[in-house]
């Protein structure tokens, strides 16, 4: 008797196409960059329009939007007229949680992925194949792409401030400190919705470089001190609570003890650390963080943790984890010194 010929899931085959292109999410950045959303705030334009205001080619530009169209980004409502759908309002440099910048075009990381197969096999960072100093490294010697990255981060940031503006309560504090903290769009996204509480920014010299008109123009500069440092070497001492966002899940276990441990000799016995990132748990459920792990997997070679593996850092560290607070992104883990009862 001839074997069964197995079953075949035509949907399934389509769907796992569509997963596995790169075609529409490279598109999407190509177009995010051009600006073209921001060119239809005020309605459907013809795509010779959009070409010259943006400087494209315009059959190419038209090419790009019907493939993005089909996919319900942008829409042709008449033959070469072309607007806006929900999926592209975020496209937008003045939507409330503009992703415009989220999606960056970056060459280095680009060629990163290119490698990624290196990462699952090695489990190490795609990106140093290509660019040996390793990712951070790159970055300060290339402010170019540093300055895009942090737009990334910004973008990233706007929505991670929605998630846990509600969900903790900041109000409660006096004084914060960001370690890690970028251009210092979460923590003077905070410091604007509570007026009571003065900040200090903490990141490497040309990282925080960039955070004057950030403050500036969330209006609290004058509340926030900007430090550069090295994190793995001192901390700004004596603030109610510290802030690690997405911060420790780029290092391995010893750089990240390092850094606990260097948060740790900051605190004072009633201080708390704040610490923002994925959490890693079991099953099929779709989350974020999952992506995250991944792109932390290719670009540093670092990732996403159980929250086992999370207290079992902390314990060297000389801290524990008192309670996680769930957000509609990334928990918030709340941890304290081990002294504190």
């Amino acid at each position: 008797m001839a074997p069964t010929r197995p079953r075949i899931d035509i949907e399934s085959v389509f769907r796992l196409t569509e997963l596995a292109d790169y075609i529409v999410p490279f598109t999407v950045r190509a177009v995010a960059e051009l600006g073209v959303a921001d060119q239809l705030v005020d309605g459907p334009r013809p795509v010779t329009e959009l070409a010259e205001a943006t400087g494209a080619h315009a059959p190419s530009l038209l090419r790009a939007l019907r493939a993005l169209a089909g996919k319900g980004i942008f829409t042709e409502v008449e033959p070469e007229v072309f607007g806006l759908t929900p999926l592209a309002e975020p496209l937008r440099t003045d939507h409330p949680l503009s992703l415009r910048d989220a999606y960056p075009l970056l060459e280095p990381d680009i060629e990163a992925w290119a490698h990624f197969d290196h990462s699952i096999r090695t489990g190490q960072a795609a990106f140093d194949q290509v660019h040996p100093e390793g990712y951070w490294s790159y970055m300060a010697a290339h402010p170019h792409d540093s300055a895009r990255f942090d737009a990334s981060q910004q973008a990233a940031t706007r929505l991670e401030l929605r998630a846990a503006l509600p969900a903790y309560p900041w109000g409660e504090l006096s004084t914060m400190v960001d370690v890690g903290g970028g251009n210092g769009a979460f923590l003077g996204g905070i410091m604007a919705r509570f007026p009571g509480l003065r900040g200090t920014l903490f990141d490497l010299p040309h990282v925080v470089a960039e955070a004057e008109p950030v403050l500036q123009k969330l209006g609290v500069a004058e509340r926030c001190t900007v430090t550069g440092g090295s994190f793995f070497e001192t901390v700004p001492p004596g603030a109610d609570a510290y802030m690690l966002k997405r911060i420790l899940y780029g290092w391995n276990d010893d750089d990240a003890v390092r850094l606990l441990t260097a948060v740790r000799a900051a605190m004072r016995p009633d201080s708390r650390l704040l610490v923002l990132e994925p959490v890693v748990e079991p099953g099929d459920r779709f989350d974020v963080g999952r992506l995250y792990d991944l792109l932390l997997l290719a670009m540093v070679g670092g990732g996403a943790r159980s929250r086992e593996h999370i207290e079992r850092l902390l314990d060297v560290a000389g801290l524990r984890l008192a309670r996680s607070v769930p957000t509609m992104m990334f928990p918030i883990l709340e941890i304290v010194t081990k002294s504190e009862a």
